[in-house]
């Protein structure tokens, strides 16, 4: 199949990069860091999340970041059940992600219900969602391997994105959640998906790079037909629930390898390699993507 001539980035890095940080960022680092992305020229982002301050504190100050970077683009916010809707409502944001992992053990761990159950309770939620005129995103996890279970079944996943689209979803992002997978199993997946799944449905894929798998697996996603990724600037992430899972693939390391390859995304490489180091040292680990790390190596042999 022939590339895409455009892909669209969606950038993760403000809400899936920074919840599972062990340092607290502030809130101003926070909204400088999505500033920054924005004028790098990224169109979609998620910004934070609705949850219990709690159990993620990291995400307390979302209602103050919503209010200094709304804007016309599709920003998203995660509303995992019933009180982060009703948060949403409170605010001036209009686009929603939810999600739900296709492995039961997985969902359990989270947040302590089944796939099933989760369904159950998000199915009027996006109903009244979409009624309201939202968008409404929901994030597929565990869609090649789990932590719990191994190997998920393909048509299992297929079955999960299905529900969603029956329960009138605007886009699904379908995930790599631990860093398994693998470019044959990301190429067949996202085939049968791009098949099956009616055509006006937006469909992202998202993957880790705990194994130096991840551009691969976009690469291979490409040839399936995908123009929409997830990414996180500096390739920031992890999942708590999912033991030795690093970071999501890094937003300069996407832009790069497409940019190379012709394909275009409307962000620009320098400037986004300055919203990392807006963030850089307000985070709990090194920034280890490819290009950031060249572009401080030049920066020293040039100063």
């Amino acid at each position: 199949m022939e590339l895409p001539n455009r892909v669209t980035i969606i950038e993760v890095g403000p809400r899936d990069g920074l919840q599972n940080e062990r340092l607290l960022v502030e809130t101003s680092n926070k909204i400088q860091f999505i500033q920054k992305l924005k004028a790098a020229g990224i169109q979609e982002m998620e910004l934070t999340s609705f949850v219990s301050p709690k159990w993620v504190p990291q995400m307390s100050d979302a209602k103050e970041v919503i209010s200094h970077c709304l804007d016309e683009r599709r920003n998203f916010v995660l509303t995992p059940n019933r009180k982060g809707v009703e948060r949403l409502y409170e605010s001036a944001c209009k686009n929603a992600a939810v999600f739900v992992a296709v492995s039961d053990s997985f969902n359990k761990k989270n947040i302590n219900k089944t796939t099933s159950e989760s369904l159950s309770e998000l199915e009027p939620l996006i109903a009244d969602l979409k009624r309201k005129g939202y968008f409404v995103r929901a994030c597929i996890s565990t869609a090649f391997y789990c932590p719990y279970e191994g190997k998920m079944d393909e048509n299992k996943v297929l079955s999960l994105c299905r529900t969603f689209e029956d329960f009138g979803v605007d886009e699904l992002s379908v995930a790599d959640t631990i860093g398994m997978a693998n470019p044959h199993e990301a190429y067949e997946l996202f085939s049968l998906l791009k098949h099956h799944l009616r055509s006006t449905t937006l469909l992202a894929a998202h993957f880790h790079d705990t194994r130096g798998m991840a551009l691969a697996n976009v690469f291979a996603c490409l040839e399936a037909g995908v123009d929409r990724f997830d990414s996180s600037a500096g390739g920031l992430g992890g999942c708590p629930f999912a033991p030795g899972a690093t970071g999501n693939v890094a937003t300069e390391d996407v832009v790069y390898m497409l940019h190379q390859m012709g394909i275009q995304t409307g962000i620009q490489l320098d400037q986004l390699i300055e919203a990392v180091d807006v963030i850089a040292p307000h985070v709990s680990r090194p920034i280890e993507s490819k290009q950031y790390r060249l572009a401080k190596k030049t920066q020293t042999l040039n100063s």
